[in-house]
């Protein structure tokens, strides 16, 4: 027993020895991992010690270094009072511990008080012979200085930054950058400076002073142009000054309105020729990133990354590949060219240049390769990390977008990375590539819901489980052969989470809604669900019985097939005015809740993961729409808030040309009985003030309208933004109005703005014509499930007319003049038009003013005598009067 005990002991020694063991090994790789900070704080006092010990100083700066860059806080007491023995180790001679004596004091001075008095010992220090510690007191001194005490070191700056050690000089030009927010005056009084040092023949100083010249200049667009005049002739040496050229003339060239002037352009164009590779990369980089950009113009910047696709350098491989990457989303023809330099990099080394090639290829490459590169991918991807197998499932999504007929090789490759291991993102954006593809396929429909179905019998993620059964709900009725999905959802129901188990049953219920000869299966189904754990579960299964029970068609439609498609933030509003009416008598209406675009379920579109910028995750939440905003800015004005909800706002409408003296920009907002006219006017003359600002409508009676109420603006100052407001009470009809723009003038002057009188005259301003047309009262609503909303409507009010559409030279054309002119949302994908058919059927709906529900099925057919287009529309709504509106539209 006692052996026992001692080899027990022994034991629990040895294995402590251990633990301590591996210990010291996890701090020995980081000897500052288990700092005290006031330990470290105390032990600073040392540096009051005389002699100075110069290697205990050391450490214990470090130590206070590594504190402050893991954020470490400390109080102002403690800060001061390290600071001031700091300071005693200016005494110190050895060269390491003056170094971190001003990387301390920087840091400090964010804690400590009385930092300033330093100022003296810097510039000593700046003023010396010892160029090492000139450039790092330089630092510290600018960062410590207080703006109102830069004076006393102008004279001082100036010389740094022509000082011929390039590190003095940069460390100035770099410290007046950051003044540069403190007092920028400062900074600019010492531009004749900075431009001699951009002729400097050091390379980093050459750049810095670029930098700092460009930041100076920033706010004249014109000076910045003078600047790449200059230094396009004359030769920078350093290739970062280059690059910095070539990325201020590129952001010129996106901000400039005048398309004649192409001095920046022709810059970064001779820039390809250059002999150093950073600069031939970096301006053909900024020459796909130009906006408008044609394939011819890009033809010469892909000609000098070609060649680096064959660089011996990886570096310059990835940045290659990945910048045709970026050109083949847009321009896949133009890289066309680098196919064969993309082959080769197919079989390179680095798995990321491999992956970045072959989806370029796959953007790039003829339908008769796809087999070949997919079975290339096969090889490797298991090798990959799941953000480039992202990047890889996105082309294939792209690719299946160009070649449909290629979807089952497709769709089986993503079925085999579906059944892999992976994380989160990984699985998700495989099943949102397949649910595209389903959605813009209907013959790959049955595959991929076979494969979706085989994925959410054993996924470990609710939430693309949830996005499975909604998308089953959907497409699976649809489908020939519809119960061989019951099985996949019902086991959902028994085996998943609470999450998951309440999409299985809203997605029996959809199956039980449109197929009747499913109905009673489905009734079963959701019978058993009553009995579920979770109240939620319980009370969507007996909300669907009692529907699906009831029968009546329109009931099903409304409740079960179509969602509720309201504004969320619009529906919180509503509710809250309801509640703190308090007039519990009357209803709730939902008409009175502004109609949303899609249903209240429909997610998002996100980026996709091909785009070459990293796309930056933001906190979900709910968002207000422009429509929103515009709504809570007109319930502030009284007159208009007592019109009621708003129902539609118009896009923004320039009613003057851009370079006029006056502009002015129309929005129509569209209420159940008026329509409020906002014209946004800004005044870009600098020696006038606008007083008493208004539009003046003409001809409003003859097209049976009638001005409520004009709000004008009282005054418009220079190069501001202001709003007057025409109220109109309208027949709900398409007019036009001729408008102009009334005020009266006073003079400023165009320094002070201040009056220079009290005298004032009447002006006036002609403007286009304000046209309200029936568009601007629908509001787009996309049905899930049209053919039951259609028939819940019923032909009680339909109206059926048939027009020639002479104008029109093809079918893709009238459908989207169509969308444009109604305003209607296209339903269950009718907006896509399949290739090489002479006839199409349109499926739109909408909600017209007053959340009147309007539905409409046209007919489109090409003429083969003269290839014009016929068109035949139907159109269903709750009013006859709106039917026929919605009918005679295209009249």
């Amino acid at each position: 027993m006692g052996a026992f005990l001692i080899l027990s002991g022994s034991g629990d020694a040895t294995v402590d020895m251990r633990k301590d063991k591996k210990d010291d090994e996890v701090a020995g790789s980081n000897p500052f991992s288990r700092l005290d900070k006031t330990a470290v704080v105390q032990e600073a006092k040392i540096f009051n010690d005389t002699p100075i010990n110069a290697r205990k100083c050391t450490t214990i700066l470090c130590k206070l270094l590594y504190l402050f860059q893991h954020g470490e806080v400390i109080s102002t007491a403690d800060a001061t009072q390290t600071f001031f023995a700091t300071t005693k180790l200016w005494q110190c001679k050895d060269p390491t511990v003056r170094r971190l004596v001003y990387l301390a004091i920087k840091e400090l001075n964010n804690f400590a008080d009385n930092v300033i008095i330093v100022t003296s010992s810097l510039m000593k220090d700046m003023t010396g012979r010892e160029d090492l510690y000139r450039a790092a007191s330089i630092r510290v001194l600018c960062l410590i200085t207080e703006p109102s005490m830069l004076q006393s070191i102008e004279r001082y700056m100036k010389q740094a930054i022509v000082d011929k050690v390039p590190s003095v000089a940069s460390a100035a030009l770099v410290s007046s950058l950051h003044l540069l927010k403190k007092n920028p005056e400062f900074v600019r009084r010492c531009a004749n400076e900075v431009q001699e040092a951009v002729t400097s023949d050091n390379h980093m100083v050459q750049f810095h002073a670029l930098a700092l010249l460009y930041h100076i200049r920033s706010s004249d667009k014109l000076a910045i142009t003078k600047l790449i005049q200059k230094f396009s002739k004359s030769y920078l040496r350093s290739p970062l000054a280059l690059c910095y050229l070539i990325r201020i003339a590129a952001k010129l060239v996106e901000e400039s309105d005048d398309s004649n002037d192409r001095t920046a352009y022709k810059f970064i164009e001779s820039c390809l020729r250059h002999k150093n590779e950073i600069v031939v990369y970096e301006a053909a980089s900024a020459v796909v990133g130009l906006p408008n950009i044609t394939s011819g113009e890009l033809a010469s910047s892909v000609s000098c990354i070609q060649q680096f696709c064959s660089s011996p350098k990886p570096a310059l491989r990835f940045a290659a590949v990945r910048t045709l990457n970026r050109i083949s989303i847009n321009y896949p023809d133009v890289v066309c060219v680098c196919n064969v330099d993309l082959e080769n990099l197919i079989t390179d080394q680095n798995r990321s240049i491999a992956t970045l090639a072959i989806t370029t290829l796959l953007k790039t490459g003829a339908e008769t390769s796809v087999e070949r590169l997919m079975k290339q991918i096969s090889t490797f991807v298991s090798e990959i990390s799941d953000e480039f197998k992202i990047v890889v499932i996105e082309a294939i999504r792209a690719l299946c977008a160009r070649y449909p007929r290629k979807h089952a090789t497709m769709m089986s490759f993503l079925a085999t990375m579906l059944r892999d291991e992976g994380g989160y993102e990984y699985k998700k954006s495989i099943v949102d590539t397949i649910v595209a593809i389903v959605e813009d396929n209907p013959e790959a429909k049955e595959t991929g819901l076979s494969h979706l179905c085989e994925f959410i019998e054993d996924c470990e993620h609710a939430t693309l489980a949830t996005k499975v059964l909604h998308l089953l709900g959907r497409e699976g009725p649809a489908t020939p052969n519809p119960q061989r999905y019951i099985r996949f959802i019902y086991n959902r129901v028994i085996l998943e989470t609470t999450q998951v188990r309440g999409a299985a049953v809203t997605a029996l219920a959809k199956f039980g809604a449109q197929c009747p000869e499913l109905r009673q299966s489905v009734i079963v189904l959701l019978t058993r669900c009553l009995y579920d754990t979770d109240d939620e579960v319980r009370d969507r299964a007996t909300f669907y019985l009692a529907v699906l029970r009831d029968g009546q068609n329109n009931v099903v439609a409304d409740y079960i097939l179509n969602a509720l498609q309201v504004s969320i933030v619009g529906l919180e509003r509503q509710a809250e005015q309801y509640l703190s009416a308090g007039d519990f008598v009357r209803p709730f209406d939902i008409k009175q809740v502004p109609a949303a675009a899609q249903p209240i379920t429909v997610t998002e579109t996100k980026q996709s993961a091909l785009s070459a910028e990293p796309v930056a995750k933001k906190p979900e939440k709910t968002k207000e729409s422009r429509q929103e905003i515009y709504a809570q800015q007109l319930a502030a004005i009284p007159s208009i808030a007592s019109l009621g909800p708003l129902f539609k706002s118009s896009p923004r409408i320039e009613l003057t040309e851009a370079e006029t003296e006056y502009h002015v920009a129309l929005i129509k907002h569209v209420f159940a009985e008026h329509v409020v006219l906002q014209f946004d006017c800004k005044n870009t003359l600098n020696d006038q003030l606008l007083t008493d600002v208004y539009v003046e409508l003409e001809n409003v009676e003859e097209a049976e309208a009638k001005i409520v109420e004009t709000i004008p603006l009282e005054a418009l100052p220079y190069s501001q933004l202001g709003s007057t407001y025409i109220i109109l009470d309208d027949g709900g009809g398409s007019t036009s109005f001729p408008a102009t723009l009334k005020f009266k003038v006073v003079d400023v002057d165009p320094i002070s703005g201040e009056p220079e009188s009290d005298e004032s005259y009447d002006d006036s301003y002609v403007l286009e014509e304000v046209d309200i047309a029936i568009a601007d009262f629908v509001v787009p609503t996309a049905k899930t499930t049209f053919g039951a909303a259609w028939d819940a409507l019923g032909a009680e009010n339909e109206v059926d007319e048939t027009f020639a559409l002479a104008t029109m030279e093809s079918l893709d054309e009238a459908i989207t003049n169509i969308l444009k002119f109604l305003s209607m949302a296209p339903c269950e994908r009718s907006e896509k038009l399949t290739e090489k058919k002479s006839s199409h059927l349109l499926l739109l709906a909408g909600q017209f003013r007053g959340g009147y529900e309007v539905l409409a099925r046209v007919r489109l057919a090409i003429d083969p005598s003269d290839n014009s287009v016929t068109m035949n529309i139907i159109v269903r709504s709750e009013d006859k009067t709106i039917s026929e509106v919605i009918a005679n539209t295209i009249a």
